[in-house]
């Protein structure tokens, strides 16, 4: 049974509205996922002083990027406390992981794992699209269920590539490092690749399936007033002639997780087996997330 979403707590950032806590969700032996242990973000480079006040008073130990280099181009680098800005953009403006240690023992240390597929960069494919303002390749591209085969396409990839599951994996070994919690984790939107590493946390701790999707689906709640900005303004402006067919991008859909959980079900026979051989992950990291997320 679907538990209430209300556990996933939001964090009140005006920079970052997808933001939320994991805390709250039971598992299938009783225990309950840790309150302000992993927190799940859109991109924070929008973050207001106040924000980084909540954020400070939430102890974070580690964030986690998976943004592009492209995004991060476009978007700007995230706003961490007590970290130099130009680290920060050193980092996050690279195609490769880095790694930004704290400059305090109670600072923050920050990762980009960038996550994008070189051969169907959806971010790059949408730029273009919209910077070209051709309303019939805009078609081409996104309309006729192509939005949603774009995206169904790259949950599958976020299992089936090698790469994307040993990025996947290092945020989890991130969250299972003793003293590595709390920590945040995000992409642009915190749908997606935000989506997908909750997914398997939430399912490593045993978290039933059903919580599983409510917890990915909630973003259509917290995004849906910038979504709807975000969209009406690709028409004011001219970018788009039909802006609405972004939406199945913008939009979180239970068949964009069920193809990822397809694809770890056609090539693994239990989820303890892609934790194991998918992910390369072993029993010790099992462990240590337990004791760093569970009550």
């Amino acid at each position: 049974m679907t538990q209430p979403t209300e556990t996933a707590r939001s964090l009140g950032l005006r920079g970052a509205v997808n933001a939320r806590d994991l805390g709250g969700y039971r598992t299938s032996d009783g225990r309950t996922v840790r309150p302000g242990a992993a927190l799940r973000a859109d991109a924070l480079n929008r973050l207001t002083d106040g924000d980084l006040a909540v954020l400070s008073d939430h102890g974070l130990r580690q964030i986690v990027d998976l943004r592009s280099l492209d995004e991060v181009r476009e978007a700007g680098p995230d706003r961490v406390a007590g970290l130099p800005t130009a680290a920060i953009s050193a980092a996050e403006l690279s195609a490769t992981p880095v790694t930004v240690e704290r400059t305090s023992p109670d600072g923050i240390t920050l990762h980009h794992l960038p996550v994008f597929a070189e051969d169907f960069d959806i971010y790059v494919a949408l730029r273009n699209a919209l910077a070209d303002r051709d309303a019939d390749k805009q078609r081409a591209l996104l309309g006729g269920g192509k939005a949603e085969a774009m995206m169904i396409g790259l949950y599958r990839w976020f299992v089936t590539d090698a790469v994307a599951r040993d990025r996947f994996a290092t945020v989890v070994r991130l969250m299972a490092e003793p003293d590595g919690t709390p920590l945040l984790f995000h992409c642009s939107a915190g749908k997606d690749r935000t989506g997908w590493t909750a997914a398997i946390v939430l399912t490593a701790l045993g978290v039933d399936r059903d919580t599983v999707y409510a917890d990915y689906l909630l973003t259509n709640e917290r995004s849906a007033a910038i979504i709807e900005h975000v969209v009406d303004s690709f028409g004011t402006r001219g970018l788009m002639e039909e802006p609405a067919l972004l939406l199945p991008v913008f939009r979180a859909d239970r068949r964009y997780l069920d193809a990822a959980f397809e694809e770890v079900e056609a090539a693994w026979p239990s989820f303890e087996d892609f934790w194991r051989d998918g992910l390369g992950l072993d029993d010790a990291v099992l462990d240590g997330l337990r004791a760093n997320l569970l009550d």
